[in-house]
């Protein structure tokens, strides 16, 4: 067996059906609406945003896997309105709009998922959205043109889709995963332990997992949380975490395939490769991202204090401003790592840059080259990397630099 992200053409699950139009949710009049629809019923896992403001779809697609026991019959997603702090007028709406939904698609009302991305505290205009709805079932398909309009149509400030997709083969039979994600600001995802239906669920970036393997939800769980943590949960852009982040794991089992100890690893490689790429592509999209860095923290006493050190570093605006403008300031890096809260010797710590050192014992290093490291820089893409000589454990975290085009972007967003 082998598993690996396939390009072009190739890749698509079997068992669904996608589509997108504009139900005049944005004002630009471009493509907000959009369902994937599974016609046999599919089986979900969710992750959602830890944040404790969350959006009615939040609240109400919990209710509805918890009904379910995981069952899912369609994915509904607007982009362009969040339906966040819009009170129980919000929750009314979302109802409202998946009450249609079901009747337009056929199954039951909680059968469907809804998600929601856009601005905060505008009331919901169910209206354009149900009134969209027969428009929207009869653009569904299963070519990679419909599949990709669906991740066209969940896009805000996004200025590329975001998919990839990996194949994995079981005795000549192929199993297929595809994930079309959104996020380009408000992105510092800390998502949850998945939604377990059997007891109470636990909770603007956008990701969705659709593959074709047969599986319950209690098996997918755990699965999606180990490929979130080293890949949604290792990203962050401006360190605001959304009200509606959400990740979804949907199965339709129209391989026949089942997800047995005797491919469940190969299938967790291929869902990591899934997830870590989608999750370096919204990075990389980020708004005003000129820089995109990867932060290697090393030799740490465990790999959750690597991880602190990396979320301290990265959300700093005096590491992503200088980042921005290729400032070789090396001192902001031991700063933040400093106040991160981990137990560290700065005399036991090593900081390079790429492949230049910046720091060591205590101090500069003594090779340090500021122009060279300067140079490294100012590649749109490199690798900053700390050891902090207190252990083994590492992590990999992506972030990226602070620009003026991001502040103008969210000066201007609701206006």
């Amino acid at each position: 067996m082998k598993s690996e992200i396939v390009e072009g053409e190739l890749g698509l699950p079997q068992g669904f059906m996608w589509g997108a139009v504009a139900a005049g949710i944005k004002v630009s009049g471009k493509v907000d609406l959009a369902a994937a629809v599974v016609p046999r019923g599919g089986r979900a896992a969710v992750m959602y945003t830890r944040n404790r403001v969350v959006a009615a779809p939040v609240t109400v697609g919990r209710k509805h896997l918890a009904g379910t026991g995981g069952r899912v019959n369609a994915v509904l997603v607007n982009a362009g309105n969040a339906n966040c702090a819009t009170g129980q007028a919000g929750i009314d709406a979302c109802i409202q709009t998946c009450a249609a939904a079901a009747e337009s698609f056929g199954c039951i009302f909680d059968e469907i998922f809804p998600s929601s991305t856009g601005i905060i505290g505008v009331p919901f205009p169910a209206a354009k959205v149900v009134a969209a709805l027969p428009a929207l079932k009869a653009e569904l398909g299963s070519t990679t043109q419909h599949a990709e309009a669906f991740a066209r149509a969940i896009l805000t400030t996004d200025t590329k889709m975001k998919v990839s997709r990996a194949t994995i083969d079981v005795d000549g039979v192929e199993v297929k995963i595809f994930g079309a994600a959104k996020g380009a600001g408000m992105i510092h995802p800390q998502l949850g332990a998945p939604v377990r239906p059997a007891g109470p669920p636990h909770a603007t970036m956008l990701v969705y997992l659709f593959t074709d393997i047969v599986a319950e939800t209690e098996a997918m769980n755990a699965l999606l949380a180990t490929a979130v943590e080293r890949s949604f949960n290792s990203i962050s852009i401006d360190g605001d975490t959304s009200t509606n982040d959400t990740v979804m794991l949907l199965a339709s089992g129209a391989s026949g395939v089942p997800l047995d100890a005797r491919i469940e690893e190969t299938f967790a490689n291929a869902l990591a490769l899934v997830c870590g790429s989608l999750a370096h592509q919204i990075v990389d999209d980020g708004e005003g991202v000129t820089h995109v860095v990867t932060l290697h923290i090393s030799g740490a006493a465990t790999e959750q204090e690597a991880r602190r050190v990396a979320e301290t570093i990265a959300t700093s605006p005096l590491c992503k401003t200088a980042w921005s403008s290729a400032d070789p300031n090396w001192g902001r890096l031991l700063a933040a790592a400093g106040r991160s809260g981990v137990a560290i010797d700065a005399e036991r710590i090593t900081i390079s840059i790429g492949k230049e050192p910046v720091f060591a014992g205590g101090m500069r290093a003594i090779g340090f080259n500021e122009a060279a490291t300067h140079a490294v820089m100012q590649q749109h893409e490199y690798t900053i990397h700390m050891h902090l000589g207190m252990g083994e454990a590492e992590c990999r975290y992506i972030t990226c630099d602070l620009t003026e085009e991001y502040v103008r972007i969210n000066a201007d967003y609701s206006t």
